[in-house]
């Protein structure tokens, strides 16, 4: 069983007048409580796949199957509840979500949206909500601005768990925090994906973090798949050139320096 089927996906822009494939020819599938990483260079149709995915923009061709639906098939009311269970997480969630508004406002939105919870429900699913991504339940009453880069990212995961999605895509979630706290997001990724089967369609440009929490990866290049495969083996040893690229690139410790 898979829980995201995408069959030969392709999205075409134009530049300078001239059409061109952001993705082109695109499959793969996840499965339940795995973690599909998408890597590539900037360019290489990573976040235009994600957004295809969820359907922020339409593709020009291909299919896309979620929990054994066609997914651009659904329109109004069915796509609002399929939505509930694909959910997603952005890099920078000050820009995702309304700075001003706190964060019992921010986790209240989904609860009320897809009528999860009653109004006199919602502030005991918010607490809850904090505390599974831990932090203080007392967190509810700031300001996202409020609040620092590692908390800010643990409210957008709350959101994104709170109406109990089967696939969130993770669009460079982690690429903006600091070493230690993107470590803690990692575990607490892991924890949640072990704990609730949760699937992750997970994109970045770090195949360090890709090796650490991926179990396959697509390696893309100008909008194709260049390579795919388990994602420590890619790691070790890429087989297509941009592959080899970005393993090259990867940041190594000099341990001869004095």
């Amino acid at each position: 069983m898979t829980v995201l089927t995408v069959s030969n996906l392709t999205k075409r822009y134009h530049r300078g007048g001239k059409p061109f494939a952001a993705v082109d020819d695109v499959s793969f599938e996840i499965g339940p409580a795995e973690t599909l990483a998408l890597a590539g260079p900037s360019g290489s149709g990573k976040s235009t796949i994600a957004r295809l995915v969820l359907r922020l923009i339409e593709p020009d061709a291909g299919r896309i199957d979620f929990e054994s639906a066609d997914f651009l098939a659904l329109s109004g009311a069915a796509l609002r509840a399929r939505r509930a269970r694909l959910q997603m997480v952005f890099q920078d969630p000050l820009a995702a979500f309304n700075p001003r508004a706190t964060v019992a406002r921010v986790l209240d939105d989904p609860l009320r949206i897809h009528d999860i919870a009653s109004r006199t429900e919602r502030p005991r699913r918010i607490a809850a909500l904090l505390e599974r991504v831990g932090l203080d339940a007392g967190l509810a009453a700031r300001a996202i601005h409020e609040i620092s880069g590692g908390q800010r990212q643990r409210v957008a995961i709350a959101r994104a768990i709170a109406t109990r999605p089967s696939l969130i895509v993770l669009d460079e979630a982690v690429s903006a925090l600091d070493v230690s706290v993107r470590g803690q997001i990692l575990e607490l990724l892991l924890d949640l994906q072990r704990q609730e089967r949760i699937a992750y369609l997970f994109i970045s440009h770090d195949l360090g973090v890709i090796r650490a929490v991926a179990h396959r990866v697509i390696v893309l290049d100008a909008g194709r798949i260049a390579e795919c495969g388990d994602a420590r083996a890619v790691v070790a040893n890429p087989q297509s050139a941009i592959g080899k690229a970005l393993v090259a690139a990867m940041p190594r410790l000099n341990r001869n320096r004095p």
